[in-house]
């Protein structure tokens, strides 16, 4: 399947969007390949810069229709073709059109925990689902503050995926001055709504609303693996 960010200025700022949400999945594949922090901040900015300057954005066929494994086999493509013999001459630029956090990053990866025997790709796609379930987790975040329950989607958000984890439903309850019956509605109807931005936030990464369960059903894989 062919599919294709639009041409022109709002094609390079959804691209570039994109990019700022999701490029801790590249930075972290680059730091399992070997690369020292700072290495793979030059990498992963570099990377960017290239797809730019060879107006990759125009017509970008996506594999498979995923942004995900687009941006995998673009930056294994321009570690194995070109950062080795660009590095140089890109040195001394001083051109960087997006800011990363390197810390964040560098944090994001060391939270991983990685074993040894997982392969950067392996890597890449946990970070890939965790950046993604984290973004969207933000989103509810800010819906729920524009209607005055900041507070208590705090205290419910690690319940969002499982009641194993964050306070009890009585304790919370109790902190909000509602009935542990509330909280338990309000749990539920936070969950349609995560289920809900997960999968507009799925659908901007891929090319056609039919590959969105196939993608949602790939990401539960990596979180169980």
């Amino acid at each position: 399947m062919e599919a294709a960010i639009p041409d022109g200025d709002n094609g390079k700022e959804a691209f570039a969007q994109l990019y700022l949400d999701y490029w801790p999945p590249l930075y972290a594949y680059v730091r399992r390949r070997g690369s020292s922090p700072e290495e793979a901040e030059d990498i992963t900015q570099d990377f960017f810069t290239r797809l730019v300057e060879k107006q990759s954005l125009s017509g970008l066929r996506r594999e498979g229709g995923r942004f995900r494994s687009f941006l995998l086999g673009a930056m294994a493509n321009f570690l194995a073709d070109e950062w080795d013999r660009g590095q140089t001459q890109k040195r001394g630029s001083g051109c960087k059109p997006l800011s990363l956090d390197a810390e964040d990053g560098e944090a994001r990866f060391q939270a991983l925990a990685v074993a040894g025997e997982l392969t950067p790709e392996s890597v890449f796609e946990r970070q890939w689902a965790k950046t993604l379930l984290e973004h969207v987790g933000d989103l509810v975040r800010a819906d729920e503050a524009k209607s005055g329950k900041g507070d208590l989607f705090e205290d419910l958000r690690p319940h969002l995926q499982s009641d194993r984890a964050g306070l009890p439903y009585a304790e919370i309850a109790t902190r909000h001055g509602v009935s542990e019956g509330a909280i338990k509605v309000a749990v539920h109807r936070l969950r349609q709504r995560f289920g809900q931005r997960l999968r507009e936030e799925i659908a901007r990464t891929v090319s056609s609303p039919a590959e969105v369960d196939e993608e949602l059903r790939h990401l539960i894989n990596v979180m169980r693996g």
